[in-house]
């Protein structure tokens, strides 16, 4: 199976890791969704990071589809069994999501549209929903903290990769005092041999 699209791609990213915490070896294709939009249009016409090629040929989009087809194909999951806990765990990762979402929306207004027709209300509200998830997040690890035994959850996989990402790409919206477990958290995460084999650059 082979993975398309950039690694400093939230969506991407989450999901190579992901992978290797399940075992499975995909093979990855560095394609830019901007740089390289003819070359990724040829494999998928939506033009979608990331894009998974299946070994049939069948093209897979969207990380959280990805991933339950990678779960599905392995026999594993990274989500716990337990109703509770799973609900838990898929709060923490709708959050992160969010987050990436929020995110990208605050880079794409920066770096993509001319300044003189960016419209700061937009760009106060996404700030406003991104430090919600974060806010939401850091609440949520206060009461429950994720394993730092080296466990990878897919909440813990999506979260640090959320953070790592935010960072990247508008590092104003980052304060490790306000939100100081998630950051701890991420600094953990970040350790671990699936995300250092997986840089975002």
């Amino acid at each position: 199976m082979k993975l398309i699209g950039m690694l400093d791609s939230p969506y991407v990213r989450r999901v190579a890791i992901s992978a290797k915490r399940l075992g499975i070896d995909l093979e990855h294709e560095s394609v830019s969704v901007f740089r390289h939009f003819e070359q990724f249009q040829q494999i998928n016409p939506v033009v979608k990071a990331p894009t998974l090629i299946l070994d049939d040929g069948v093209v897979l989009m969207d990380s959280t589809l990805i991933l339950d087809y990678l779960e599905a194909s392995s026999g594993k999951s990274l989500l716990p069994t337990d109703l509770k806990q799973r609900a838990q765990a898929l709060r923490l990762i709708g959050l992160s999501l969010a987050a990436c979402e929020k995110a990208v929306q605050l880079y794409y207004e920066r770096n993509l549209r001319p300044a003189d027709i960016q419209y700061q209300p937009w760009v106060e509200r996404v700030e406003g929903q991104l430090a919600a998830a974060f806010t939401a997040l850091e609440q949520e690890l206060e009461k429950a903290g994720l394993p730092t035994d080296g466990t990878l959850t897919q909440a813990g996989i999506s979260l640090a990769v959320a953070w790592s990402f935010t960072d990247l790409v508008v590092p104003d919206q980052i304060d490790t005092r306000r939100y100081p477990h998630i950051a701890q958290y991420t600094a953990y995460a970040e350790t671990l041999e699936a995300f250092v084999s997986t840089p975002m650059t």
